[in-house]
């Protein structure tokens, strides 16, 4: 038999969160074909891995690239990582199923301008991503707030029960064609006056999908505990998965509490389904939000819609440009973005190193300033945390980018390197493998990324795309109360 690709020599780290061994890799139609000592096997290409480590293709759970799929399909921003799968539709923002009414409104204005929301329906959006022919996989969430925009005329309430019915029966629609289940980002001011009762209405919709339910939590700072009682209330309600986006410890007062999280997460663990997300950062980024301007820690400006010279600044220096105080200032840039430095480096890698989570990048596309994680979240897992800090071995590093998270979310045939699984794998040297995008200098490939493989074909070789996209739309598969760990 000729197979499409032979990888030889390869340290195979499967995904499973077991060590890694020595093996042969051969592809044939966009699949695992076989894998062990296939010295006397051929394939129209072959390449010698010369001892660095094969991996499945890194899943990034935690997206805001629901449009920039579609405008820029080359993705070379998650490429370049070893992204094979993205999944969009995260803290309540998606770009459907949305009819908007003027312009989008915060947070959605993070996904673009109006021009960007074009899917009334999420089977438009799902034809899109597949008509796009994107260069990686897409799964997506369903928004809350997207679907609050559609049906409310005043986003600082709760919905009312017509409109709850309004919003259910699009939801409903949304995992029939395929979405991965619903998304909510309470924090945010068109989410925050929405009720647990509105929220609970939602997501029996879930139920009978066994849907996911992920959560940007009603507060991150020193309400955190309650915040995540609240997602566990609505996980238990409509028995759906809960999986808490960005876990952290927000705010210097909050600073420490990293155990208290981990615990509760531990302990509704033990008579429900739930997970959460991370980034390895210590600073968060989003929109421009007044309620977290403060002088306690830095805070830099990625973008403002009526002064975009500042992008790149710290709010600190431009207010003294200004001399207006702090709070001032935001209000003048608004609409804008920012990163905060608010939490602590020993909160993150506590969260990070628990079993329950798994790596997001939480990137923003449309920054033209981004947070580094948007270019090198992945890599600096395996070579910062991982290789140089030694939080976890790098079999654990893989595992928790691939296998936990096709898993949580139900990406059948996804996530492990596997006979007859489906040939998303990325090729990167152990030795070398690092972040380089940084704050003063954010979009930067990574180092150490050899190759990367989507459904069989080699998209990105020697910090270069090809050009080969291949990518598909990944609907939900199944049950993921099934199949949840």
């Amino acid at each position: 038999m000729l197979y499409d690709t032979l990888i030889r020599n390869a340290t195979v780290i499967d995904g499973n969160n077991t060590p890694g061994y020595r093996a042969d890799v051969a592809i044939l139609d966009g699949r695992i074909e076989r894998i062990g000592d296939l010295h006397d096997a051929r394939a129209t290409e072959e390449i010698d891995a010369a001892g660095r480590v094969l991996a499945p293709g890194f899943i990034d759970v935690h997206t805001h690239d629901d449009t920039v799929v579609i405008r820029q399909p080359q993705m070379l921003p998650k490429l370049s990582q070893g992204v094979t799968t993205v999944i969009v539709g995260n803290c309540g923002i998606s770009a459907s199923p949305v009819s908007l009414k003027g312009n989008p409104p915060d947070p959605m204005n993070l996904l673009g301008s109006a021009a960007a929301f074009v899917y009334p329906r999420f089977s438009d959006y799902r034809a899109a991503v597949e008509a796009a022919n994107t260069t990686l996989n897409v799964a997506a969430l369903v928004g809350h707030t997207a679907l609050r925009s559609n049906h409310l005329d005043d986003l600082f309430r709760t919905a009312t029960p017509d409109e709850i019915t309004a919003m259910r029966e699009q939801l409903r629609e949304s995992l029939e064609a395929g979405a991965l289940g619903l998304s909510t980002g309470l924090a945010y001011a068109s989410a925050y006056n929405a009720s647990t009762d509105e929220v609970k209405q939602l997501t029996e919709e879930l139920t009978a999908f066994g849907a996911v339910y992920t959560t940007h939590l009603r507060s991150e700072f020193e309400p955190v505990l309650e915040a995540m009682d609240e997602a566990f209330s609505i996980g238990r309600h409509s028995q759906s998965p809960v999986i808490i986006s960005h876990l952290k410890c927000a705010g210097v007062g909050n600073w420490g509490r990293s155990p208290q999280l981990l615990a509760a997460l531990e302990d509704a663990a033990k008579t429900q389904h739930v997970g959460c997300d991370c980034y390895p950062y210590a600073a968060s980024s989003s929109t421009l939000d007044l309620k977290q301007v403060t002088d306690a820690h830095r805070i830099t400006i990625t973008w403002s819609t009526p002064h975009p010279q500042v992008s790149g600044r710290d709010l600190i220096d431009i207010a003294a440009e200004w001399n207006v105080p702090l709070l001032d200032a935001a209000k003048r840039l608004q609409p804008a973005g920012a990163v905060y430095y608010g939490m602590d480096e020993a909160d993150v890698r506590k969260i990070l190193a628990h079993p329950l989570s798994m790596v997001g990048s939480d990137g923003l596309p449309e920054d033209p300033f981004p947070h580094p994680r948007l270019w090198g979240a992945f890599p600096r897992v395996l070579g910062h945390f991982s290789r140089d800090l030694g939080l976890f071995p790098l079999h654990t590093a893989v595992h928790k980018m691939t296998g936990l998270s096709a898993v949580r979310f139900g990406l059948k045939g996804r996530g492990e390197i596997r006979e007859g699984y489906w040939a998303d794998l990325v090729l990167f040297d152990p030795a070398t493998v690092r972040d380089v995008a940084d704050f003063h200098d954010p979009q930067r490939a990574a180092q150490g990324i050899d190759r990367v493989w989507v459904n069989g074909v080699l998209s990105y070789r020697d910090g270069q795309a090809n050009g080969r996209r291949e990518g598909r739309f990944l609907a939900r598969n199944g049950d993921l109360r099934n199949n949840f760990r």
